[in-house]
């Protein structure tokens, strides 16, 4: 214990790297023994161009797939149910968190009305660009589906289809959301959207209501086929698009400028038009450089709306170039990056957030009028710093 309190105090006492043991990580999204994950290399790849969507009138293709209770279902699990409503939807698209307490409500209305109502996620986790993720606070990973319908308290089953997406190519959802309504031979009588108002709050999944109400008694659903509007499933086909942005990125040059204490009081200021990001780190502090991954993750994720990722070295001015390239190891070229000009370590605490006690990492995220709405001494949460961010930027376009 005293070998790691030396090597985490230096240079100074108040600058002492937390440990791991000193994390008070209330979320993380473990992954479970039992719990599929994206394959490396699916049987086929799936490209949406190859995909037709169900015609009305035809029966629904089986499937066999992982739900986030830990079991496997199919179409005979559901043969007690008079009508089978299947809607094809996922964690990250902001289209679809709209229509998610929609969907909520309607499988509460009609659990009760011999309606089985399951979800269903299409996406290649694989397939998704971190830059895709701007409105969401996860990916579509089969843990990550089991945190979102623990925390929205889904009363309905939720599928993961990521891994091969065949009961997804069967089906062919163009978008998410995208229902689909079968009536006791369980064929296809309504495939569309849950309503025509994709804001939300502004609808009440009319068209999905009418076309359940509808089978259940046993007439022709006036409107059988609608267009729906959301994002545009993942399919595998799209890994090779993931892959090259990926490595687009890794080829980038991050940057390194030098930055004294009147300038960081104007940065913790924040008189832009962004919510910013700021992450105070050493190149010698081991949860800094362990954590510094999930910031340029974020960097990349929220970039393209109204927020920076600023971070400032506490290293030595004189170990700039040994800063530079742990930041292009790191692939750091999303955000701004600065290393404190002087020796002085608490005129940079000061300068930072007085509040703060000079431990490191210190993260603090600052509204565009200066309000600090974040402040951790210590590694973040990563879930955490995200579900924040998405909070403060919003969830809808």
């Amino acid at each position: 214990m005293r070998k790691i309190l030396f090597l985490c105090t230096w240079p100074a006492l108040l600058l002492a790297c937390n440990s791991a043991e000193e994390q008070d990580q209330t979320t993380t999204l473990a992954v479970e023994a039992s719990a599929p994950a994206a394959a490396e290399t699916p049987v086929k790849l799936i490209h949406a161009e190859e995909v037709q969507t169900l015609a009305v009138g035809s029966p629904a293709p089986d499937f066999s797939l992982p739900a986030v209770d830990g079991r496997i279902y199919s179409l005979k699990d559901f043969d007690d149910k008079k009508v089978l409503a299947v809607v094809f939807t996922c964690n990250h698209c902001p289209t679809a968190q709209a229509y998610e307490d929609r969907m909520i409500q309607i499988a509460k209305d009609y659990e009760n009305k011999e309606v089985a109502f399951i979800a269903v996620s299409p996406n290649d986790p694989l397939a998704v660009r971190l830059d895709e993720l701007g409105y969401s606070d996860m990916n579509d990973s089969y843990e990550e589906m089991k945190v979102r319908a623990k925390e929205k308290r889904y009363p309905f089953l939720y599928l993961y289809d990521g891994d091969t997406q065949a009961m997804s190519a069967a089906y062919g959802p163009v978008a998410t959301p995208h229902a689909f309504v079968f009536d006791q031979d369980r064929k296809l009588q309504y495939v569309g959207r849950l309503d025509g108002s994709e804001k939300p709050g502004t609808g009440q999944g009319e068209d999905l209501r009418a076309a359940l109400d509808a089978v259940l008694a046993g007439k022709a659903v006036a409107e059988a086929t609608t267009k729906t509007f959301g994002c545009s499933v993942k399919w595998s086909g799209k890994r090779e698009d993931a892959k090259e942005t990926l490595a687009k990125w890794e080829a980038e040059e991050a940057s390194l400028e030098e930055i004294d204490k009147e300038s960081i009081k104007k940065l913790v200021a924040n008189d832009g038009e962004n919510l910013r990001l700021i992450n105070v780190w050493a190149t010698w502090c081991g949860p800094c450089t362990t954590e510094f991954p999930d910031f340029v993750d974020m960097s990349r994720m929220y970039g393209g709306r109204e927020f920076e990722l600023i971070t400032i070295s506490a290293d030595k001015p004189e170990k700039k170039d040994k800063v530079l390239h742990f930041l292009n190891e790191k692939n750091a070229a999303a955000s701004t990056n600065y290393i404190f000009t002087e020796d002085d370590k608490y005129a940079l605490i000061e300068a930072i957030d007085p509040d703060w006690q000079g431990a490191l990492p210190y993260t603090l995220l600052i509204k565009p009028n200066g309000e600090k709405v974040y402040a951790r001494q210590g590694t973040i949460d990563p879930y955490e710093m995200k579900k924040e961010i998405v909070k403060q930027l919003g969830r809808y376009y």
